[in-house]
């Protein structure tokens, strides 16, 4: 499933969503030097920063030691480890992982920046991607695989959003095989379903961790959904009742 939009006006600019898309295009494109490419880009400026502003479990799990993932690199590294937590939370695999994680900020994150206002949200944000990865050095402490992207904290904006907004519908695309169709459905059941198989598709790579996840970090994102549920209360004011709102966002 891909969604395209909801039906949840906001009351004002979404600034910090916008900025938070814009600062992960610009790194992507002008910091990472991805380039044009749908998967994993092989530029050696690309691997390098991967290499050194990443998130690594390990690392992080045994300070003081370097995950080599590539040869011909700055050593030692540029940056402390501590600073991966935050830097790998705005760099991107291709552009299918940068496309497809700044949607789902968009869709669902201008929503609940109008419910948190902006200082709110960059805390919420942050703290959400912090959470994250928290849990995936957790389940994985020993990993040596990098972790980057946005999809913990914006998984905390999916559950934030989850509970202000149950009641909110989603223009999804629905694939079936080789053929697709778009269908108004439920924020609960989008949402509901995403959450689902991130669990599940974590709870496999577990189970059988040489079959080849993919290099997606589940536990990441049921982490930050987790924490989005939880922390939403305390941060978010009540939004109107879903029934007063009636036009579509842009």
């Amino acid at each position: 499933m891909l969604p395209l939009r909801d039906n949840i006006p906001t009351s004002r600019p979404a600034v910090v969503t916008i900025a938070l898309i814009a600062i992960n295009v610009l790194v992507y494109f002008f910091w990472q030097k991805g380039g044009l490419t749908l998967g994993d880009p092989s530029s050696a400026q690309y691997i390098c920063n991967l290499q050194d502003h990443a998130a690594i479990p390990y690392e992080i799990t045994h300070p003081g030691h370097q995950v080599e993932i590539a040869t011909g690199c700055p050593s030692p590294p540029t940056a402390a480890t501590w600073t991966t937590v935050f830097t790998a939370m705005f760099m991107h695999g291709g552009l299918l992982h940068l496309g497809g994680n700044m949607l789902f900020l968009w869709i669902f994150g201008n929503n609940v920046e109008d419910a948190m206002g902006s200082v709110k949200f960059v805390v919420f944000y942050l703290l959400g991607g912090i959470a994250a990865l928290v849990l995936q050095v957790v389940v994985s402490p020993g990993s040596q695989v990098p972790t980057i992207g946005a999809s913990g904290a914006i998984a905390a904006v999916l559950g934030a959003y989850l509970v202000l907004y149950p009641r909110a519908r989603v223009v999804t695309v629905i694939f079936i095989v080789f053929f697709f169709t778009i269908l108004e459905l439920p924020a609960l059941l989008v949402l509901g379903f995403w959450f689902l198989q991130q669990a599940l598709f974590g709870y496999f790579d577990l189970a059988n961790p040489g079959g080849g996840g993919g290099g997606v970090a589940y536990f990441a994102h049921v982490g930050g959904f987790v924490f989005g549920l939880l922390a939403v209360r305390v941060l978010a004011k009540r939004p109107p009742p879903p029934q007063a709102r009636t036009s579509w966002a842009r």
